[in-house]
């Protein structure tokens, strides 16, 4: 099988879904409405609420939601083959994903800019609401610590990658300066010197990876001081106003993310590679070497980002709706964005399917476990790996986690391009960059909406806290939360952290679409009910069962073994995951006792939005 076969298809029913489905949408359920002026205009206060175009807002939000979710997890899913994972991009983005997202949206922008919890408190009531709030801020915090953990493992004890990273921090605050102050409303000059800025940091870093480099030595920082430099840079992109750093640098980021996975598929589409993985492996039943348990409900989890994601329905009532100029943005910016995820996960998957199974293995797998690894009954042996370590100056043998065999596997259709052999340890660390960009975008969104969900609940014992201008309530929640990611990177591995990852991703998603479903009741649209039932049934029992498999068969196990230095973790892994679930059962209950309620002829709740 080669990846035209797959890749065009999926082109086509993904601008089919947003032509039509989207437009169904817009206008059968949300009704936008340019003359109903947003949170931006209504609450403007030049830091948090402040209104921004079209495109700038498509590039921030597209940046904030995009983290390595749709890049990792496809590649470690392709071990169950790369027929599972393609169905579920392009059914769960286009029917699940894009929906959630603009609904949570276009629910928030109604509502001033509620936040996700806000929202569960008004349409369902005060003590779900209060619950979600829990649940939300637990929710955040293990989906950012699998994020960043990611993050780590791709650029530790990599010169080159913590440089090229390092100057994204700068560059986008030139940006933000150049853009609203110095030459303010000049978005293209600030693109244009961003991305030639961005090429050159990509190109300087290499003669810092050179062992005899004086400077390189300064930018070779080991996996913990990275996890100080990325909790640093997540308290400060919190507490700076939005225009500085966040916004400048996520639109940066995207553009440059989104002229990538183009280029990718411009490479696929020109050198159509063939296939290594077969349809469905072996380890569809379970006990693969990378994902130990069966296909359901682990494949479904394990791609969170990419096909549907929870984190992104705090983004969609975090920072986006604060800054949304116009409602009939929602549509590109929520639905849209969300499918070019998709686009960015299907990529990801071609370029792990692509990989040669021997290769894909020796990266993604232990060497102990690999030493011993069979696949479709052959023995696992490296097959470009020597050549490949050799030319980017860096081993990648056994580097866990997904991001460096992704870069490996983009790093080889490119270099496949016409002119482009000899430029294979560029287009590597421009792929590790690509990733960190994401995942770096999203840390900075998510601890910003994590602190101002922490300022509410700060706000109950001292109303002033709960203000998001108060600079010190604002510190000590970011600290709080900030604290509380960089503990789970810094104790965990990714066998561990990423399943979690993903349940609570998917539990957060499936909290979104139970209260979106309210909403429809609520207002008098429960004909449209089925537009977020149907993925919520799927997603949460899959989800649910997931986190039970998690529990008894890898965290429970963990805090018993016979490890007594992993007894701790185990047992806050274990903790976590069940409170997890339990909130979010808890939130389901009453999400659909509050639809029985309503369908029963009951008035719906009195705090609930009428539009």
């Amino acid at each position: 099988m080669h990846a035209l076969y797959v890749v065009l298809p999926a082109l086509g029913i993904l601008a089919i879904a947003y032509r039509y489905y989207s437009a169904f949408l817009a206008t059968k359920i949300w009704m936008l409405d340019d003359s109903r002026q947003t949170p931006a205009h209504t609450k403007y206060d030049g830091a948090n609420y402040y209104p921004t175009s079209r495109w700038v807002m498509f590039g921030h939000h597209f940046a904030a939601i995009t983290g390595s979710g749709p890049l990792v997890g496809p590649m470690l899913a392709a071990q169950f083959g790369y027929a599972p994972g393609f169905i579920w991009l392009i059914a769960g983005c286009c029917l699940a994903g894009a929906v959630h997202d603009a609904f949570v949206l276009w629910a928030s922008v109604r509502r001033g800019g509620a936040a996700l919890p806000d929202i569960v408190k008004r349409e369902i009531g005060p003590f779900t609401g209060f619950v979600g709030a829990i649940a939300v801020l637990f929710i955040i915090v293990i989906a950012l610590a699998g994020l960043g953990i990611t993050f780590v493992n791709a650029i530790s004890d990599s010169a080159w990658g913590v440089f090229t990273i390092s100057m994204t921090v700068p560059l986008g605050m030139f940006m933000g300066l150049w853009m609203y102050k110095w030459r303010k409303g000049k978005i293209a000059e600030a693109t244009v010197l961003g991305v030639i800025g961005l090429l050159l940091a990509v190109v300087g870093g290499e003669p810092l990876n050179h062992p005899d480099s004086w400077l390189g030595s300064f930018f070779h920082l080991s996996r913990t001081q990275i996890v100080i430099g990325l909790a640093i840079y997540g308290f400060a992109a919190s507490m700076l106003p939005v225009w500085l750093l966040l916004a400048p640098r996520g639109y940066l980021s995207s553009f440059t993310k989104i002229g990538t996975i183009f280029l990718l598929a411009f490479g696929v589409i020109l050198v159509n590679p063939e296939f290594k993985m077969p349809a469905l492996s072996e380890f569809a039943g379970g006990g693969g070497p990378i994902i130990p348990g069966p296909l359901f409900p682990f494949c479904f989890i394990t791609i969170a980002c990419g096909a549907i994601s929870g984190f992104h329905a705090l983004i969609a009532s975090g920072t986006t709706p604060k800054m949304l100029d116009k409602e009939s943005d929602i549509r590109p910016v929520g639905y849209g964005a969300m499918l070019i995820e998709g686009l960015v996960g299907i990529m990801a998957l071609v370029a792990a399917a692509s990989m040669e199974p021997g290769d894909y293995f020796a990266i993604n797998v232990p060497a102990a476990k690999y030493a011993t690894l069979t696949f479709q009954g052959v023995q696992m042996a490296p097959v470009h790996l020597a050549g490949i370590e050799q030319a980017v100056g860096e081993v990648v043998t056994g580097r866990t986690g997904g991001a460096v065999s992704l870069a490996v596997g983009m790093a080889q259709i490119f270099s496949k391009l016409p002119g482009m052999s000899s430029l294979l340890a560029y287009w590597y660390h421009f792929a590790i960059m690509f990733e960190a960009l994401f995942i770096l975008t999203t840390i900075d969104s998510g601890t910003r909406v994590a602190r101002f969900l922490l300022q509410e609940f700060m706000g109950r014992a001292y109303a002033p806290f709960a203000r998001p201008d108060n600079i010190f309530a604002g510190a000590v929640a970011t600290s709080a939360i900030v604290a509380s990611w960089s503990y789970f990177i810094y104790t965990g591995q990714i066998n561990t952290i990423w399943p979690m990852f993903g349940v609570s991703n998917q539990l957060l998603a499936s909290v979104a679409l139970a209260v979106a479903t309210n909403i429809l009741f609520n207002q008098g649209r429960a004909k449209y009910a089925w537009v977020t039932m149907a993925p919520l049934a799927f997603l949460g029992t899959n989800t649910l069962y997931g986190g039970y498999l998690n529990i008894v068969g890898n965290y429970y196990p963990l805090a018993t073994g016979a490890d007594l230095a992993r007894h701790t973790e185990g047992w806050i892994l274990t903790i976590c995951t069940t409170i997890m679930m339990v909130l979010a059962v808890i939130v389901f209950a009453n999400s659909i006792a509050g639809w029985i309620r309503v369908a029963s002829g009951n008035p719906a709740p009195a705090t609930a939005s009428a539009s």
